[in-house]
């Protein structure tokens, strides 16, 4: 018996939140959107309407895809970041909302930095820092790079669903790396490494753990060997005057800054996310 998007919806939620998902609500909405094939506001729009049996399967099975642990970024394959809409694979880590931070301090410092400005999104992943960077400054020219084929693929569709093709361009490059000739004179430098200690990998949420790339988010016996590396051998690749930024994790900071100081950065500050914790640290190359 065929049932509403409602119906459908409020099952899917229910199942979700009984899991213990704090983002049942949006998430089964999600799955909803996805199989139905419907944007959101088509979505609201129809909610009374009848949806096909075929449809209500599908939507059960990804539902329980969901329950397994599967992170509904990768079922759908795509997420919302800063306002974009993006392919995500598990080649890529999943966009977070923390990360919008990164993204608007590098957007602050592209717009500060004025016509003709660079920017590089260092370890880019889906490329979402960079490519809200470049719809948001379209005076700027963006470099995505990452060392991962399978991320680098992602960055591309990104570009292209964007539609920034004429502002940003995709290169390979190892953060670990001194960058090559033609990854220099960056105006800024936003760089989400990975920074989880390397014991603590399996301890985290299994839907980060078993689905992630652990490339993406092993930092090393400490968490901080991409810190160390990016501040060294890439502030050559800024302009005078320009701005490394960093996501950093939970109590991270006080280290990083550090870090920065002792490669000869100025200026060098943190700011918090909306909960408040330290989650970008920052610093100026001035010689």
């Amino acid at each position: 018996m065929a049932t509403t998007y409602n119906n459908l919806y409020l099952d899917a939620r229910r199942k979700l939140k009984a899991a213990g998902i704090p983002a049942a609500q949006l998430e089964a909405r999600e799955i909803v959107c996805y199989v139905s094939g419907k944007t959101r506001e088509e979505f609201f729009r129809d909610l009374t309407l009848y949806a096909t049996d075929q449809m209500e399967e599908r939507i059960a099975e990804l539902t329980d895809r969901r329950l397994k642990g599967e992170p509904v970024a990768y079922i759908i394959g795509e997420w919302e970041f800063y306002g974009l809409s993006l392919d995500v694979s598990r080649e890529v880590l999943i966009p977070r909302m923390d990360t919008e931070v990164l993204a608007e301090e590098a957007i602050l410092a592209a717009r500060g930095a004025g016509e003709g400005c660079r920017v590089l999104d260092l370890c880019a992943g889906s490329g979402c820092v960079g490519l809200a960077v470049a719809a948001n400054v379209p005076e700027c020219k963006v470099v995505l790079a990452d060392l991962s084929e399978g991320a680098l693929r992602i960055c591309r569709q990104n570009v292209r669903r964007c539609g920034l093709s004429n502002q940003v361009t995709c290169l390979s490059a190892d953060a670990k790396l001194p960058p090559l000739p033609a990854l220099w004179d960056f105006d800024v430098i936003a760089c989400n490494p990975p920074y989880i200690p390397t014991a603590d990998i399996p301890t985290l949420d299994s839907s980060v753990k078993d689905y992630e790339p652990h490339e993406a988010l092993d930092g090393g016996e400490d968490g901080l060997d991409f810190y160390r590396t990016v501040a060294a051998k890439w502030k050559g690749a800024l302009r005078l005057g320009g701005r490394l930024i960093f996501e950093v994790g939970m109590g991270q900071s006080p280290d990083v800054e550090a870090i920065l100081s002792e490669n000869g950065f100025e200026d060098v500050r943190s700011i918090p996310d909306t909960q408040g914790i330290l989650r970008v640290v920052s610093g100026t190359i001035n010689e």
